[in-house]
């Protein structure tokens, strides 16, 4: 498998084609914006841990039978994805009120919710990736009713799946980014990263952040947080070595 020209370069990613027409190439960079991009800077080996974490967060997903884009981890920072045609949706699932959401209810950061949020919101830059209900989107024809119904399953899924992990290892998901594509075949899987970047992940004794909302809020402590993630999840220091 040879790595061929570059199709795309997004915020923290680039990704190429490759030999094999069913497989692209994704590079995950140290790059880290906020605020649609007005907000712009670098998280030093973020890409090496995003890409780590992705790569061993989608592998345990598979074995809970949630189909990924996941093929193989090249290096540090590269991984071998299956070719999919991303459906133009972010879903935002949300256990906790934080963020965004906490301005929209009036509700303070950290109440939990009695169930499971899901949002949806288009992706387009340009706009804002303004937020979108279902009707906006079987409207549009973003996603059929079937892909739709598909995707808040998987969310629901990923979501359990993922909290019952974090649960063990001392960390809360408060809220999660996910997208999803569909492979030539028409099969529709997880795609993009699952990482720091994506989730809001805090401590669940302290309360301490450990995501993007240090580099966010300038908090301080960005990389180290992500290297605290990585650790908790996979057992692996700065070094590489088994902790």
């Amino acid at each position: 498998m040879e790595k061929l020209d570059q199709l795309y370069e997004g915020k923290a990613k680039k990704v190429y084609r490759t030999s094999d027409d069913a497989l692209y190439l994704v590079s995950y960079k140290d790059d880290a914006t906020a605020f649609n991009g007005q907000k712009k800077g670098s998280i030093q080996d973020k890409g090496i841990i995003n890409n780590k974490v992705t790569n061993f967060l989608m592998q345990m997903l598979e074995k809970s039978g949630i189909p990924t884009h996941f093929v193989k981890e090249l290096s540090d920072r590269e991984t071998l994805v299956h070719r999919v045609s991303i459906i133009p949706l972010e879903v935002v699932v949300r256990n906790i009120v934080a963020g965004s959401l906490a301005k929209r209810v009036g509700a303070p950061e950290g109440t939990k919710l009695r169930r499971p949020v899901i949002e949806y919101c288009y992706k387009d830059d340009g706009l804002g990736d303004p937020m979108v209900n279902d009707t906006h989107i079987l409207a549009m024809g973003w996603a059929t009713e079937a892909e739709l119904k598909q995707i808040s399953e998987y969310a629901l899924q990923i979501n359990s799946v993922l909290s019952a992990y974090l649960e063990d290892v001392n960390i809360e998901l408060i809220d999660f980014k996910l997208e999803f594509g569909k492979t030539p075949e028409g099969e529709l899987i997880l795609a993009d990263e699952i990482s720091p970047d994506t989730c809001r992940f805090w401590d669940s004794v302290s309360g301490e952040k450990l995501d993007k909302d240090r580099f966010r809020r300038d908090l301080g402590g960005v990389e180290d947080a992500y290297w605290e993630v990585m650790r908790r999840l996979m057992g692996e220091d700065r070094k590489g070595a088994k902790t």
